[in-house]
């Protein structure tokens, strides 16, 4: 038996135990919710920050940004988001590069995250070109899968600037044609015209596939495209003053998450001084409030620089994948979305 063989035989081992998605439709979080709200601590807050998303649904000129950091997507929590974009529950996302390029889109080409069950020392899973996020498993081969995908996507577009949102559109459209996952969040966002912002894209597999264009492009004497960020900033902006009253339902904190707020203070900025604060604001994240970070930082903070209404916040302090699924559900079974108009922002910039 050659290495090589030992070598595919210890990664199957370890790649053997897919991650599934929950369902948020499969079981009614209503009961549990209900329950905590009576009780203390984060379950109390948790039943806090449901009502006040279920307000946000109910709120018929409330456009509703969903913000995700961190590596839920990967974890177990893909198909709630994606059902909150089916469902007509969030009208815009924010996103970190890695949840939308190296999770959602990673799945929807076909590929799959693992549990890690055991776990090595991390120079044998590197030998092994397996990545560890935590106890989940990616295999960097499909992995770089990616990066040639958005490099293919890259060759087959016009040699101009494109937004980040720009681009994730076209990786939605990739996906409805050549896609294998049918509840990936970027084919469905595409599909239900829900615009998808990533303030640091490159910061994922879009980089590598991204550089790769640039310079084969530069070495052959060619125009290459560019991914503006000011444009992102400009049109979620740009959504902001049309939308009038907003909600944010944050899983996670960093870029996204501060990002969608100065788009009250950038529209204040071009002269629109009647732009109203985010009205709804629920945050869920296990960042520490001491660091002074982002991520971190309390909603009542964000208050004092003007971007989020007091009245109407909650922060839970807890690991995103153990309450989203309780959070989403409820909200899935009380059904307020049923009735929503859909907003479908993405076609402001067609």
């Amino acid at each position: 038996m050659t290495d090589l063989t030992v070598n595919d035989t210890r990664k199957a081992e370890l790649l053997s135990t897919t991650v599934e998605h929950i369902d948020i439709r499969s079981y009614d979080a209503r009961p549990i919710i209900d329950a905590m709200g009576k009780m203390s601590f984060t379950s109390r807050d948790l039943a806090r920050a449901t009502g006040i998303y279920n307000q946000m649904l109910a709120d018929k000129d409330c456009t509703i940004f969903l913000v995700i950091a961190g590596s839920t997507s990967a974890g177990g929590c893909m198909d709630a988001y994606a059902e909150l974009v089916r469902s007509n529950m969030v009208d815009g996302i924010i996103a970190t590069g890695a949840s939308i390029v190296d999770m959602d889109f990673f799945e929807g080409l076909g590929h799959k995250h693992y549990q890690a069950l055991e776990i090595p020392d991390d120079d044998t899973l590197r030998s092994l070109l397996i990545d560890r996020i935590y106890d989940t498993y990616i295999d960097e081969e499909e992995l770089q899968h990616v990066d040639h995908t958005i490099f293919e996507i890259a060759e087959t577009l016009e040699p101009k600037a494109y937004s980040s949102r720009a681009f994730i559109r076209e990786m939605g459209k990739y996906l409805v044609e050549h896609g294998k996952k049918e509840n990936s969040l970027v084919k469905l966002a595409y599909e239900h015209d829900v615009p998808i912002f990533c303030p640091a894209f490159t910061d994922s597999s879009a980089g590598f596939g991204l550089v790769k264009h640039q310079v084969d492009s530069m070495k052959a004497g060619k125009p290459y495209l560019t991914i503006d960020s000011i444009a992102d900033f400009r049109e979620l902006t740009d959504i902001k003053i049309k939308a009038g009253i907003t909600g944010l339902l944050m899983i996670g904190g960093g870029v996204p998450k501060n990002f969608v707020q100065d788009t009250v203070v950038c529209a204040e900025i071009l002269g629109h001084d009647d732009v109203q604060v985010h009205k709804y604001a629920v945050q869920i994240t296990v960042a520490d409030v001491r660091d002074g970070a982002c991520s971190s930082s309390t909603l009542q903070e964000a208050a004092s620089w003007g971007k989020v209404n007091t009245g109407i916040e909650q922060m839970v302090f807890a690991e995103a994948g153990s309450v989203v699924p309780l959070l989403a559900s409820d909200a899935y079974h009380r059904g307020h979305w049923k009735d929503r108009a859909k907003r479908g922002w993405a076609k402001l910039f067609d």
